[in-house]
């Protein structure tokens, strides 16, 4: 019986997927598995018992990953479950930033009570004109999931689109439209787009990438999308430029008082992936990650320790040993398992930045005395018997 705790509402579709063997727990200590979309983590005692947690969604900046790996917590997110969703945001606030909807929208509210206000409008419409997105360029930085889905949306749509990417994963290359320009320089973005959209993490390296230097290189009609996190622009830098003239718009999904209300700002309340189908997604792909470690020990989508997977165990035994990615762990396991009589049958060992993770098949049933062993070698953060 595994049980699990969500810090936040998870979708139903996602939580019928767990079985009769899975039991919800209000008690956060008492859980193996922790489902979580927004909730801060950083702050929380971390139990001996949870061995995974799963974010709905993409970003896991609320989530300590360097506390969890130390402790063998395993951290999944769900890359491309709400891809969809926000594309359509993106798509949309392109739109209302080049035609001012959001004006016109005002108008007829604030002149809802003359009557006639049908002649009136005709008036006043030119106070509202915009511009058409066909034609023009668009720079879109990062192309992971949703990157990838707003670059090939905007190329139907008529737009000359760059991308770019230094580090873009061969499944997201091949499923980006040949008419995306790649681009090498991220600076020929800055200077040359109408429209800037950011798909990047936010890792200390991507931390206000979008700052003064950086706004001094755009068109004074450029447009700055930032549905990804609030971090990666200086806002101050970028309300003092609109306040100057220097960029047309900034639209972002990441309300706060730098920029709510203010000149050339168009802000939303975090809508990116709240939609009903992009939150079931969510929670189906977390779900799914989670009974795939508890039940196989493998590892999909993980976010501070290498995936890994050996699919569904058909020997006596599996074991999963997270640890310390420096040389000669692996000989340690083999020669305890040699030790003690038991043959491994199949085994794989894969690593990320300081973490590595290994599964290993054994042809015999494994005794706590060799876990104790695996879990006392120098290295090793934790050390679970899957089956």
């Amino acid at each position: 019986m595994f049980k699990y705790h969500c810090l936040n509402p998870i979708a139903d579709v996602g939580l019928d997927l767990f079985v009769k063997y899975y039991e919800k727990t209000e008690d956060v200590n008492e859980a193996e598995a922790i489902l979580v979309r927004s909730a801060a983590m950083h702050d929380m005692e971390l139990s001996d018992n949870l061995l995974a947690v799963a974010r709905a969604g993409a970003g896991v900046n609320n989530i300590p990953l360097d506390k969890c790996a130390e402790k063998g917590i395993v951290v999944f997110n769900t890359p491309g479950a709400n891809a969809n969703g926000v594309k359509e945001l993106v798509i949309a606030a392109m739109l209302y930033a080049s035609r001012d909807l959001i004006g016109g929208i005002e108008w007829c509210i604030a002149n809802q009570d003359d009557e006639n206000i049908a002649k009136t409008a005709e008036k006043q419409k030119k106070n509202f004109a915009g511009t058409e997105i066909a034609g023009k360029k668009l720079g879109v930085i990062g192309l992971g999931a949703i990157g990838a889905s707003v670059a090939n949306a905007a190329t139907h749509l008529g737009m000359e689109v760059y991308g770019y990417d230094p580090y873009i994963s061969v499944n997201a290359a091949w499923s980006l439209s040949r008419n995306v320009k790649h681009i090498t320089n991220i600076d020929d973005i800055y200077r040359e787009c109408d429209y800037i959209t950011l798909h990047v993490p936010a890792l200390d390296t991507t931390k206000k990438m979008i700052n003064e230097k950086v706004i001094a290189m755009m068109k004074p009609t450029a447009v700055v999308l930032n549905f990804a996190r609030d971090i990666l622009v200086d806002e101050e830098a970028m309300v003092k430029a609109l306040e100057e003239g220097r960029v047309a718009h900034y639209v972002s999904d990441f309300a706060n008082p730098t920029v709510v209300g203010k000149k050339g700002c168009i802000i939303t309340p975090h809508l990116g992936a709240s939609t009903a189908e992009s939150e079931d997604n969510c929670a189906i792909m977390a779900v799914r990650e989670l009974r795939d470690y508890l039940e196989n020990g493998n590892l999909v989508h993980s976010v501070n320790f290498p995936d890994c997977s050996m699919g569904a165990c058909t020997t006596a035994g599996r074991v999963g040993i997270m640890h310390r990615n420096v040389s000669g762990m692996i000989s340690q396991y083999t020669n305890i398992f040699g030790e003690a009589g038991i043959n491994i049958a199949n085994m794989t060992n894969n690593s990320k930045g300081e973490y590595a993770y290994a599964l290993l098949d054994v042809d015999s049933p494994v005794t706590d005395e060799v876990l104790a062993k695996l879990a006392a070698t120098d290295g090793v953060l934790r050390v679970r018997k899957v089956k």
